[in-house]
């Protein structure tokens, strides 16, 4: 985002569509796009963010529902929290749903959208290890009608960003039609910002087994070794149960390979992990079992 502008007056611009947008953005490069405006509104009032001009993205009604799209479904960035968390929703992609429930108390919910969550990449943002577990991609909408796709994970990681002029339109999720969970913990009853969270979901297509540990890094993180473990020790044809030690290893598999122990010492020997951190691996471990027991039950 630019915070300043060559003009002093601030310009407020209501597209009523992608394109518009999209168009609006090209010719004031110094322009911030707000939807919900959740983390915008907290920005500016901290004074951390003065935006000279805005392009307001809620009367873009293509972008506020949802289609089915081969095997995928197509959710609009402008979706909220709230609506994500309906029942109709949920039985589409569960982890999501949760994720969406729990951004949060309802002001927040209904006012915050999947895109925003996305484009301020906040690390406690809750959609993200569901969209990162999940292997979503993004479409990118860009001058003159243009689109093209990327992966959440790479946006997410900086290996790719938006260019100017460009928005989130689409987040294109597959629909795995399988079991999966979004769980975090807080720092307080009810819902609040995550010290940490996990998304797991089952791809029995792919007999595999997906997990991103959000919260705790400035990206969702994907224990990849621990996801090929547990994924051979499933009977895909059977039953689809593991042993309570199997589980066990699961979370601690995960809590490691996302808060590894510190480099040795000259010595040779390991200098322990501070107690805080050493608390957060625990987290991480009891989500990434509780999580994977209950996708399998």
């Amino acid at each position: 985002m630019t915070t300043h502008a060559p003009q002093a007056a601030q310009a407020v611009t209501l597209p009523g569509s992608l394109d518009e947008a999209v168009a609006a953005l090209a010719a004031m490069p110094w322009a911030v796009p707000v939807a919900g405006g959740t983390d915008l509104m907290a920005a500016v009032n901290s004074g951390q963010l003065r935006p000279a001009a805005l392009v307001g993205l809620g009367r873009i009604s293509e972008i506020r529902g949802w289609q089915y799209q081969d095997g995928h479904a197509l959710l609009g960035a402008g979706l909220t929290h709230a609506r994500m968390g309906r029942p109709d929703f949920a039985a589409l992609i569960p982890a999501l749903a949760a994720a969406a429930r729990a951004a949060g108390p309802p002001q927040i919910r209904n006012a915050g959208t999947l895109g925003g969550n996305i484009a301020t990449a906040a690390p406690t943002g809750d959609a993200l290890p569901v969209l990162a577990a999940l292997e979503a991609t993004l479409i990118i909408a860009g001058p003159g009608g243009a689109r093209r796709e990327m992966p959440v994970s790479h946006l997410l990681a900086g290996m790719e960003m938006l260019r100017p002029g460009e928005l989130i339109g689409y987040v294109r999720v597959p629909l795995l039609h399988a079991p999966q969970v979004f769980l975090k913990a807080t720092g307080r009853t009810g819902p609040g910002r995550a010290l940490a969270s996990v998304a797991l979901v089952l791809d029995p297509a792919r007999r595999g087994v997906r997990c991103a540990v959000g919260a705790i890094a400035p990206m969702p993180l994907r224990p990849l070794d621990a996801e090929a473990w547990v994924a051979g020790l499933i009977d895909w044809d059977g039953e689809r149960t593991l042993v309570p030690e199997a589980l066990q290893a699961f979370g601690e598999y995960v809590a490691a390979a996302c808060i590894p122990d510190p480099a040795p010492e000259v010595d040779g020997s390991v200098p322990p992990l501070p107690p805080a951190v050493l608390h957060l691996r625990r987290t991480v471990a009891a989500l990434a079992r509780r999580a994977l027991g209950r996708a399998l039950s």
